[in-house]
């Protein structure tokens, strides 16, 4: 029996253990997933204090329950380890590890790179190898491939190299992560048939495709198609303030089209880890073929300006009150980047809530997911997150809606606030109106 089906043969019977490197909001659920399907998991993460709480069953996520991770750890079905020498155990890694930009909007892979040089030290024959982190195209056989085979182990036939990408949606209870098509891609027929027999045993349904490429410009793709999405209703929303157009109303008169219209939300600013970094990673490659693409910079150009809308809005809402802003003080609502989860990565709340220090507000925060921002995602000090009273609430010239947690009290806020900008459409949306709440 050659290597490939030997290994497929032990996928089939859940008698290969599964390393999963990066312990996050894709590497738990991931891992989740696999011990639900009868698959034995060794996490691998650098973060001392994270594997020490998971291996006492803790998820260290607030939208996945402590007492299901503690049941597959209390039952040895899942353990975590910080010792990367221990990736030889494994018949299968899973390569789940953050690709975020550097400042001057560059891909950042030196998480994926230190992890390939662990795997590398530690490959051998039988294993699969996928990485589920997103790259940039052509990373897979340009980055992971010359570190992974020598002359003594080849590819497709005494290790198996695939791409995978995730499709996390962090604290999405309308899909579980195996109801969702599963891309998958090798870098030789063998990989694609091994890496076909892992996930068509975890997830509902697999599509194959061609190449890893074709895998890394699909996972890209999907969220550019978003980013450039959101990025058209926040500039049409700023456009249409100065006509005195409500952009609410107009998406929702638009999306009574049952044809040939999909209605996306504008906000503050985009946020998350993927959304805003995955244009970035595309157009870093474009560049390198000597091209570029103007929707895409054009979109990015849009999400820069945000941050400086919404606090050029609170001007004008607080010089109207006859109050300046720089002697103002400010609440922020919501510092996640989306609603119902702890994830600050690449939060809109974040630049704009330097702007308005650096402009000499005042500004405090309430978020019960964050009780604390540290000093690094501000301008100059840590910051504590607010309990929402009357009077704590009293105390502001100002408040800044950005994260619409189902959590919040917007009655309590909508009472006993003296001016609210609403970035969300929520507290309209929650039938709470009056003329000291402005649409931003």
């Amino acid at each position: 029996m050659n290597t490939a089906l030997k290994l497929i043969q032990s996928i089939e019977t859940r008698q290969s253990p599964i390393g999963i490197i990066g312990l996050g909001y894709v590497g738990i659920p991931l891992s989740i997933c696999f011990l639900e399907a009868g698959f034995q998991v060794l996490g691998f993460d650098q973060d001392q204090e994270k594997v020490a709480s998971i291996n006492k069953g803790r998820s260290c996520l607030s939208h996945i329950d402590d007492s299901l991770m503690g049941s597959y750890v209390t039952s040895r079905k899942f353990s975590a380890t910080t010792d990367m020498q221990r990736l030889n155990e494994p018949d299968v890694v899973l390569i789940c590890v953050p690709t975020p930009t550097t400042t001057d909007h560059k891909p950042n892979l030196s998480h994926l790179i230190e992890s390939v040089k662990h795997i590398a030290n530690s490959l051998r024959k039988g294993q699969l190898i996928c990485l589920e982190s997103t790259p940039y195209p052509g990373a897979t056989e340009e980055l992971l491939l010359p570190s992974l085979q020598t002359e003594e182990i080849i590819v497709g036939s005494d290790f198996f190299l695939a791409f995978s990408p995730e499709r996390e949606d962090p604290g999405n209870t309308q899909y579980q992560i195996a109801s969702i098509p599963k891309i998958v891609s090798g870098t030789t027929d063998a990989c694609l048939k091994v890496a076909e027999s892992l996930y068509s045993g975890v997830f509902n349904k697999v599509f194959p495709v061609s190449s890893t490429q074709t895998a890394e410009c699909t996972k890209l793709i999907e969220n550019i198609y978003r980013h450039v999405n959101i990025s058209f209703v926040n500039e049409l929303k700023q456009i249409l303030s100065q006509m005195e157009v409500d952009i609410w109303e107009v998406l929702e008169a638009a999306s009574t089209k049952p044809f040939g219209f999909q209605s996306f939300s504008p906000g503050p600013g985009i946020g998350g880890h993927c959304i805003p970094n995955n244009p970035i990673y595309f157009s870093w490659k474009v560049n390198q073929l000597g091209m570029s693409s103007q929707i895409i910079n054009s979109a990015l150009s849009v999400e820069k300006s945000m941050a400086g809308y919404v606090c050029e809005t609170a001007k004008r809402a607080l010089t109207n009150q006859k109050k300046k802003l720089a002697n103002s003080n400010i609440l922020i609502l919501g510092v996640t980047y989306k609603p119902d989860i702890q994830d600050t990565r690449e939060s809109p709340a974040l630049p704009i809530i330097k702007l308005l220090q650096e402009s000499g507000a005042t500004v405090e925060y309430s978020d019960p997911y964050v009780p604390i921002l540290q000093s690094s995602q501000t301008k100059d000090r840590k910051m504590q997150s607010l309990h929402l009273t009357k009077k704590d609430l009293g105390m502001f010239d100002l408040v800044i809606l950005i994260t619409d947690h189902s959590s919040f009290p917007y009655q309590l806020i909508h009472e006993h606030s003296t001016l609210i900008i609403d970035t969300r459409n929520a507290f309209r949306r929650n039938n709470f109106i009056g003329d000291h709440v402005i649409q931003a």
